[in-house]
This record gives structure tokens, sequence and C-alpha cells, in this order.
């Protein structure tokens, strides 16, 4: 039966993985960023998908909620200890470090062949899950998957209009930034295929507390000494058939001119420098 240990204020690879110990290997882990969810979360949902995909399990971790968000993930883990498992984090660091403190600890402890991450609110449909796992294991080339929320015929696209346009002009500024046609770069369900070059892209702290999607871009291009055409080549970006803009989100208008700033920050630290060599 999994153990639930406390992590220490570090989020550090080594710090964290070292204090879990876990049950077979899965083949897919998805982590779940957790901040003062405990209304919003839908327990159910999460058990009655786990049960029908024994091969996905689920890393919850908890960042440092002030409500009673903690003891919702102790009964999730409870009921189901073999597919759900819960990282406590003692100090709220923002969602950025809470995905990759657990992206680390499931690559490193328990070693699935695939990796994601997947908003609390389930705004995209766990249902989707598998879909992913199919499309990255069907190409060899592939190394990402991710969601995005492309407003189409015969989709049940739900977002609010200036949630929409805001959306649309940061993604626009960012696929200038990295010079990569990526459509949707924020949309809160991505997979990995697990890889040592993924392990060390989430080694170090990230700049940004919410576009660090962006960071992760940017930590790749920077590794491949600017070569944008590989991330081409291994990301496919998969239309959704449903999302929806849960109420209760933590993201207001003012975030997204702070996610201008950030992927400002972003570009100077990992990209400028490759103009220099």
């Amino acid at each position: 039966m999994a153990k639930l240990h406390d992590a220490p204020e570090s989020s550090s690879a080594d710090s964290v993985a070292a204090l879990l110990t876990g049950p077979p290997i899965p083949s897919c882990m998805i982590v779940v960023p957790c901040y003062n969810e405990y209304a919003r979360l839908q327990s159910e949902r999460f058990l009655d998908f786990a049960r029908l995909n024994d091969a996905v399990h689920f890393l919850f971790v908890n960042d440092g909620s002030k409500d009673n968000t903690l003891q919702k993930l102790l009964d999730l883990h409870s009921q189901l200890p073999e597919q759900i498992h819960v990282l406590d984090l003692k100090q709220n660091g923002g969602k950025a470090e809470a995905v990759r403190a657990g992206m680390l600890v499931a690559i490193d402890q328990y070693r699935p062949s695939t990796v994601g991450f997947w908003d609390a609110d389930l705004a995209t449909p766990l249902n989707i899950i598998p879909e992913f796992i199919t499309i990255l294991h069907a190409n060899a080339q592939l190394r990402m998957v991710f969601g995005a929320r492309v407003r189409l015929l015969g989709h049940r696209i739900r977002r609010r209009a200036i949630r929409h346009y805001l959306g649309r002009i940061f993604a626009s500024v960012v696929s200038l930034v990295l010079r990569l046609p990526i459509y949707d770069t924020q949309c809160g369900a991505k997979l990995f295929l697990v890889t040592p070059e993924l392990s060390q892209v989430l080694g170090a702290k990230f700049l940004s507390k919410w576009v660090f999607d962006v960071e992760i871009l940017a930590r790749y291009i920077a590794y491949h000494q600017g070569d944008v055409s590989y991330l081409s080549e291994v990301i496919y970006e998969a239309p959704l058939n449903s999302w929806e803009d849960v109420a209760g989100s933590k993201v207001g208008p003012s975030d997204f001119f702070k996610a201008f700033i950030d992927t400002f920050r972003i570009y100077r630290k990992y990209l400028l420098p490759l103009k220099r060599v």
C-alpha cells in the first residue's frame, strides 16, 4: 500500500522523491496540482475513471492548501491506494512548482513510461487521457501531446469570450517568441514520454508561477541549442472535443498581463543567450 509522506519545503527531485515509496509501476501517471480545491474537486469522477483505467495512476499534489483539500485527497487515496497517491507540500509555492515537484516524484519514484499533468477542475475531461496515451505511443517520434482548445464545429469548447481572445493574443506572442507555431500553450492537459531529457528540463525551479508551460518549451529549445525544428517534430497538439471554463478559476484577466512579463523573462533567460553564441 502506498504511503503518504509530507514533502519538505524544497521541491528538488532528490529531497522529495526520497521520501516516497510506491506501488507497482504504472504505465502513466497524471499529476494533479491542488490549491484550495476542496469545494471543486470531483472525487467520484477521478475514482470512476481510475477504476476503469488501471494503467493510469494519479499523483495529487497538495500545494499548501488552507482549506480541507488535503483531507479530501487522503480520502481519495484511502479508497484506491494502488492508483491514487498524494504528495503534501507544506508551503504554497504556486502551480508551477507543484507540477514540477509532482512530475519529478512521479518520474524518479514510480517510473511510469508517460507522465503528465491535468487541471483539478476537470475542465478537460479525464476520458481524453487514453486518447493522449494512444497518440503518444502510435508515433515513435513524438515526445509530448498537448491539449488544444480549438473552437471547431461539433466540438464543445466553452470558454469565456474575454479569456478566449486574451488567450489567442498570448498564444500568438508566444509563437513569435519561441518561433514555434503552437496554438495553445496554456491548456492544463499535457502528457510527456518519460526520457532523461525531460528530467533535465524539469531539474531547476521555474521562473514563472503560471506560464511554466512556455518555460518548459523554452528549456527544450535551449537544450537543443535553439533547434526549434526538433520541437515541431516531437509535439502533437490534439484538438479537444470538450473543454469547459469551470467557475472558480484562480486565473483572472490581470494574470494574462503578468504572463506577458513572464514570457519576456523566459525569453531573456533561455532564448536570448542563444543569439549571442
